[in-house]
């Protein structure tokens, strides 16, 4: 019984010493202020195109008109990047051919295929460029 009164104070001490070292320890560092995240224009803008695509994506499947190219779109090619990305010759490159492959959807016969083709052109940047949003952009393909 004894060694059992003296285990538990001993668990006891060494509990109350590591929190007042936890409360000393936390005292002495600085308090780092928070920081809202802020998108930039560029991922405003895709987040822009992703929705236009889903709704444009229902539209295609549900065979309604689709309307036309939102001009938005031609941002892409002057907005400015997230932090720590930059617009090279790769990214400027793949933009032309997604906004190639966007306009083809409005004017093609085929704008199942089309519409994926479009996708693909997304994918194909974003596994160099920036890959988060992949899995994503693949939820757009039409079956």
């Amino acid at each position: 019984m004894r060694y059992l009164i003296v285990v538990f104070s001993f668990l006891l001490m060494s509990c109350t010493s590591n929190k007042s070292e936890e409360k000393k320890e936390s005292s002495e560092k600085p308090q780092e202020e928070f920081q809202m995240y802020e998108a930039s224009e560029m991922a405003t803008l895709m987040e822009q195109m992703y929705v236009h695509n889903a709704q444009l994506r229902d539209k295609i499947i549900k065979n309604d008109s689709l309307g036309s190219l939102p001009d938005y779109f031609s941002k892409i090619t002057k907005a400015s990047m997230t932090k720590g990305k930059e617009r090279d010759d790769f990214f400027n490159e793949k933009a032309k051919v997604f906004i190639k492959a966007q306009t083809e959807i409005y004017a093609s016969e085929n704008t199942k295929q089309s519409f994926n083709s479009m996708v693909d052109a997304c994918i194909s940047c974003h596994e160099v460029k920036c890959g988060g949003p992949i899995e994503r952009i693949k939820t757009l393909y039409i079956k």
